[in-house]
This record gives C-alpha cells, structure tokens and sequence, in this order.
C-alpha cells in the first residue's frame, strides 16, 4: 500500500514537471516566434494598403504597431494565454484564431491518414527487412528507406501529381483526383506522400529494433521452450520491438500533421499548413506568429502525452 501511493506520487511530481517544462518551452517558442518576425526586413501593412500617412496611422493604432516593441510583446503574452492570437493583417475582419478553427481540421485529417500508413508500412518492412537481413528484400527496401528519408516531401508530391496525371490520361478515365479536397478519393495521394518520409524513418527503427532483441535471453528461452515460429515473432520479437517505435509516435504524429505545408500547396488542399505558406508570401504577421506558436504547443504537448504514457508504463522513468 505504502508502495503504490509513493509511485502513485512520484507520477504525478513528474507530470507536474512535465508540464511545467511543457509551458516553459511554449513561452521560448513565443518569443523567439515574436521577435524574429519583428526583425524580419518588410512591412506588414501592405503598401497598398497604407495610401497616406493618415491611413497608415490609423491601422498601426488598430494594429498596436505604434507602442514599443516590450509593450507589444507584453501585449501579446497576455492575448496569447487568452487563447487569441489576433486578427490577420491581410485578410480583411478574420482572426487567427479563425483560420486555426477552419482549417486545422483538414491538416490533421491528413496527417492521421499519414501517420496510420507511416506505422503500418514502418512496422511490416521494418521486421521484414530485420527477418531477411542481408537478402534481396533486406536490400531494396533499405534502398527506398534511404530514399524516402533523403529526397524531400515536395519531389515526391510533384512526381505523384504527374503520375496521376499521365496514369489518367493513358486510361481516360480519372482513377484518383490530381488536386482538391472533399472525399476520401481526394485524400489517399496526399496522404500516401506525406507519410513516406516518417515510414522510412519508422522502417529503420524497427528493423534496428529487431535485430537487438534478437539474442536476448527471453528470446532464446521461448525457442528453446518449442513455440511455434509464429508465436515468438508476434508475442516476443514484434511486441518488444515496436516499443521504441510508439516512442516516437507521438512526436511523429505532430510533425506529420503540422509539417504538411507544401504538400497542402501542391495538392490545392485547404489546410492551415497552405494558409502559414500564404501568410509567409503576404508578411502576415499575426497569421504567421499564431499558427507557429500553435504548432509549437502542439508539437510540445503531444511529446508530454507519449512521456506521461512512458511514466505509467515504465516506472523508473518516473523515479528518475
């Protein structure tokens, strides 16, 4: 009894830890965020925009451009905690927080298609290559591995797009959409391509993974023991092997869903990471420094979740 409460303490001192590390590096990427997009050269009220002196001065004073940068900074800490990261600069009576809300739905929709592909294609080539090690289907798939990790998501999403294009045009008929958004048929190129980077690096960790616990000695003591071949891959070798790859799941799935700018762009989805890539040609600051931000915590608290998850699993990470 006295055991289970000190653990049960122990969690929740680290969670608490956790979280209060969580909110430290949200406040660092805040303010990295504001002060970079304060010295970076341009203006963000548009020329166009700012036709005279009058104008101009009205929209700093609707903007806050005209106090102090501290003051701004201020300003902005105390909105941001509220949950309101302001109105963009050039979409006219529309929040950030609106943009988020809209079009943060598409983005993960996406990237949970992606990161179920990643982890299915990461686990099944990662333990086949690790079961044919040094054979021919060892070798090609480590080949594409390296491919899919060295060559960027961008070549991949415009060599997809021209094959959808020439694969319908030879058949006459429309097998899957090229660009858009909407149903299912629109989402699996997207999708195929965003994930391929991660199920590459997810196909060497798992191969890894394998091949470690491969003269451990439970290992040997369940061959020795007679179990059926089956059984040891499944019950022994996968179950351990993909620890490491749930450990990485959860950072994972906030890269993939965040990190889907230019395949958002070049597939025409109506995702948040296409509205950062406009936010970046047009000087929107507010866009540019809340989804940002956003990102950030989301990456952050998604790594806390896998972390809190270890710490029930596994107590010395607790204790530690």
């Amino acid at each position: 009894m006295a055991n289970s409460r000190t653990n049960k303490h122990a969690y929740v001192r680290y969670a608490v830890i956790r979280l209060i590390q969580g909110a430290i590096t949200v406040w660092l990427i805040a303010t990295a965020t504001f002060f970079a997009m304060h010295n970076v050269p341009g203006d963000p009220l548009m020329d166009e925009k700012a036709v005279s002196p009058e104008i101009r001065k009205n929209l700093q004073a609707k903007y806050g451009l005209d106090r102090p940068l501290l003051e701004q900074y201020g300003i902005y800490l105390s909105n941001m905690i509220r949950g309101d990261f302001g109105i963009s600069y050039a979409q006219e009576n529309r929040s950030v927080n609106d943009i988020i809300r809209e079009h943060f739905p598409v983005s993960a929709i996406l990237g949970v298609l992606s990161i179920v592909f990643a982890a299915l294609g990461g686990i099944l080539f990662g333990a086949l290559t690790a079961i044919n090690r040094n054979r021919l289907p060892d070798i090609v798939i480590m080949f594409l591995v390296i491919m899919g990790i060295s060559v960027p998501s961008f070549v991949f999403a415009a060599l997809g797009q021209m094959t959808l294009v020439n694969v319908n045009a030879f058949l006459g008929v429309s097998i899957l959409p090229v660009a858009g958004w909407g149903s299912v048929s629109h989402m699996i190129m997207p999708s195929l391509i965003l994930g391929l980077g991660t199920m590459a690096f997810l196909t060497r960790l798992m191969r890894s993974s394998m091949l470690e616990i491969d003269n451990a000695d439970y290992l040997r003591t369940a061959i020795s023991k007679g179990l059926p071949p089956t059984r040891i891959f499944l019950r022994h070798q996968l179950r351990n092997a993909i620890l490491p790859v749930i450990t990485v799941l959860g950072p994972s799935i906030a890269a993939i869903t965040t990190g889907g700018f230019v395949v958002e762009l070049v597939f025409a989805i109506p995702g948040l990471g296409r509205y950062f890539v406009q936010a970046v040609q047009q000087s929107d600051y507010t866009v540019i420094m809340g989804t940002t931000v956003f990102y950030g915590a989301f990456l952050v608290f998604m790594v806390i979740v896998v972390d809190l998850l270890y710490g029930l699993v596994d107590p010395r990470v607790r204790l530690d």
